[in-house]
Protein backbone atom coordinates (compact mmCIF):
# COMPACT_ATOMS: atom_id res chain seq x y z
CA UNK A 1 0.00 0.00 0.00
CA UNK A 2 2.96 2.29 0.69
CA UNK A 3 3.93 2.57 -2.98
CA UNK A 4 0.34 3.29 -4.05
CA UNK A 5 0.09 6.07 -1.47
CA UNK A 6 3.42 7.58 -2.55
CA UNK A 7 2.33 7.60 -6.19
CA UNK A 8 -1.03 9.07 -5.26
CA UNK A 9 0.69 12.00 -3.52
CA UNK A 10 1.48 13.27 -7.03
CA UNK A 11 -2.24 13.88 -7.61
CA UNK A 12 -2.56 16.18 -4.60
CA UNK A 13 -3.39 19.81 -5.35
CA UNK A 14 -1.65 21.78 -2.60
CA UNK A 15 -0.35 25.06 -4.08
CA UNK A 16 -0.89 26.98 -0.83
CA UNK A 17 0.31 24.72 1.98
CA UNK A 18 2.58 22.48 -0.11
CA UNK A 19 1.44 19.74 2.29
CA UNK A 20 0.41 16.80 0.13
CA UNK A 21 -1.76 14.02 1.54
CA UNK A 22 -3.04 10.80 0.00
CA UNK A 23 -5.55 8.28 1.28
CA UNK A 24 -6.88 4.91 0.19
CA UNK A 25 -10.13 3.58 1.59
CA UNK A 26 -10.40 -0.20 1.30
CA UNK A 27 -13.84 -1.77 1.26
CA UNK A 28 -14.55 -5.24 2.61
CA UNK A 29 -15.01 -6.53 -0.95
CA UNK A 30 -11.50 -5.31 -1.90
CA UNK A 31 -12.64 -2.22 -3.82
CA UNK A 32 -10.31 0.73 -3.20
CA UNK A 33 -11.10 4.44 -3.31
CA UNK A 34 -8.30 6.94 -3.70
CA UNK A 35 -8.32 10.41 -2.24
CA UNK A 36 -5.97 13.40 -2.19
CA UNK A 37 -6.18 16.79 -0.59
CA UNK A 38 -7.47 19.48 -2.95
CA UNK A 39 -6.82 23.03 -1.76
CA UNK A 40 -8.62 26.19 -2.74
CA UNK A 41 -7.78 29.90 -2.41
CA UNK A 42 -10.87 30.04 -0.20
CA UNK A 43 -9.36 27.75 2.41
CA UNK A 44 -12.74 26.62 3.72
CA UNK A 45 -13.43 25.00 0.34
CA UNK A 46 -10.38 22.73 0.69
CA UNK A 47 -11.06 19.00 1.06
CA UNK A 48 -8.83 16.50 2.79
CA UNK A 49 -7.61 13.27 1.21
CA UNK A 50 -9.48 11.13 3.72
CA UNK A 51 -12.84 12.76 3.06
CA UNK A 52 -12.18 12.71 -0.68
CA UNK A 53 -11.81 8.91 -0.59
CA UNK A 54 -14.83 8.43 1.70
CA UNK A 55 -17.09 10.64 -0.40
CA UNK A 56 -16.08 8.79 -3.56
CA UNK A 57 -17.06 5.48 -1.99
CA UNK A 58 -20.34 6.86 -0.66
CA UNK A 59 -21.10 8.34 -4.09
CA UNK A 60 -20.74 4.83 -5.52
CA UNK A 61 -23.25 3.45 -3.01
CA UNK A 62 -20.97 2.09 -0.29
CA UNK A 63 -22.01 2.54 3.32
CA UNK A 64 -20.62 2.18 6.84
CA UNK A 65 -20.87 -1.60 6.90
CA UNK A 66 -18.85 -1.86 3.66
CA UNK A 67 -15.62 -0.20 4.83
CA UNK A 68 -12.63 -2.22 6.03
CA UNK A 69 -9.68 0.16 6.62
CA UNK A 70 -8.27 3.52 5.65
CA UNK A 71 -4.64 4.30 4.78
CA UNK A 72 -3.34 7.87 5.02
CA UNK A 73 0.05 9.32 4.05
CA UNK A 74 1.57 12.78 4.28
CA UNK A 75 4.61 13.68 2.20
CA UNK A 76 7.05 14.38 5.02
CA UNK A 77 9.00 12.39 7.59
CA UNK A 78 6.34 12.82 10.25
CA UNK A 79 3.46 10.38 10.45
CA UNK A 80 0.54 12.69 9.75
CA UNK A 81 -2.73 12.39 11.62
CA UNK A 82 -6.23 13.04 10.26
CA UNK A 83 -7.67 16.44 11.09
CA UNK A 84 -10.69 16.73 13.34
CA UNK A 85 -13.10 17.37 10.46
CA UNK A 86 -12.03 14.05 8.99
CA UNK A 87 -12.34 12.34 12.36
CA UNK A 88 -15.93 13.57 12.60
CA UNK A 89 -16.64 12.05 9.17
CA UNK A 90 -15.01 8.80 10.36
CA UNK A 91 -17.57 8.66 13.17
CA UNK A 92 -20.37 8.91 10.63
CA UNK A 93 -19.11 6.29 8.17
CA UNK A 94 -16.74 3.93 10.02
CA UNK A 95 -17.27 1.40 12.78
CA UNK A 96 -15.48 2.41 15.96
CA UNK A 97 -13.11 -0.56 15.70
CA UNK A 98 -12.10 0.11 12.08
CA UNK A 99 -8.40 0.66 11.57
CA UNK A 100 -6.90 3.88 10.26
CA UNK A 101 -3.29 3.31 9.19
CA UNK A 102 -1.28 6.53 9.17
CA UNK A 103 2.04 6.33 7.29
CA UNK A 104 4.95 8.36 6.02
CA UNK A 105 6.85 7.70 2.78
CA UNK A 106 9.59 5.83 4.69
CA UNK A 107 7.01 3.18 5.58
CA UNK A 108 6.71 4.03 9.26
CA UNK A 109 3.15 3.66 10.39
CA UNK A 110 0.80 4.09 13.27
CA UNK A 111 -2.31 1.91 13.35
CA UNK A 112 -5.23 3.30 15.32
CA UNK A 113 -8.87 2.37 15.72
CA UNK A 114 -11.47 5.05 15.10
CA UNK A 115 -12.31 4.84 18.82
CA UNK A 116 -8.70 5.78 19.61
CA UNK A 117 -8.73 8.71 17.18
CA UNK A 118 -12.10 9.86 18.53
CA UNK A 119 -12.21 9.02 22.25
CA UNK A 120 -15.03 11.49 22.97
CA UNK A 121 -17.29 11.25 19.92
CA UNK A 122 -20.11 13.51 18.89
CA UNK A 123 -22.48 11.25 17.00
CA UNK A 124 -26.14 10.59 16.32
CA UNK A 125 -26.71 9.62 19.95
CA UNK A 126 -25.93 13.20 20.96
CA UNK A 127 -28.81 14.47 18.85
CA UNK A 128 -31.47 12.56 20.80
Amino acid sequence: MKEKLIELLNNSYAPYSHFRVSAILVCKNGQEYNGVNVENASFGATICAERSAILGAVSDGYRKEDFDKLYVMCDNDKIGMPCFECRQVFLEFFDKDMQVICMNPKGEELVLKVSELCPYPFDSEDLK
